[in-house]
């Protein structure tokens, strides 16, 4: 399976920046991984590019504060439901400062909550990404290590 971590903006930060680049080449052990950086725009433009980055016959996953809330449990059953189901990506959709345009939204698989607080798109991709890794090694009855 493959997975698309899609979002508005870049994250500069180094230590962030290395914190999801290491969870990123973790994931790799386990599913082929593309991180998409958006550029941001006027509405019609942002989603004209969530549109293009998104993988064909992808199974999409919007992070909004108003999505589903999960276990980490949870959320490593969801993703191995797409394994088992063959579903060929799956793309995670970050807004940006304003948020996901609502069309992108709107279509998504799954509305997914990180935490009832709003994350800045930079600390929501660190987390994602560690969630992701942590739903792997779950699956695979692994050591999570810290």
């Amino acid at each position: 399976m493959k997975i698309a971590i899609i979002a508005v903006g870049r994250v500069k930060e180094r230590g962030l920046r290395d914190a999801i680049d290491d969870y990123e080449k973790r994931i790799k052990r386990y599913a082929k991984l593309d991180e998409i950086e958006l550029e941001d725009g006027s509405t019609s433009e942002v989603e004209a590019r969530f549109r293009k980055a998104i993988p064909a016959r992808a199974r999409v996953v919007a992070l909004e504060v108003e999505g589903r809330r999960m276990t980490s449990e949870k959320f490593a059953r969801y993703v191995e439901q797409c394994e088992i189901g063959a579903v060929p990506a799956l793309a995670f959709v970050i807004g940006g400062s304003y948020g996901l345009p609502k069309s992108v939204s709107d279509t998504a698989d799954l509305k997914l909550s990180l935490s009832d607080m709003i994350l800045p798109h930079r600390l929501a991709r660190l987390f994602l990404a560690e969630q992701i890794y942590r739903a792997f090694t779950i699956l695979r009855n692994e050591p999570y290590s810290h």
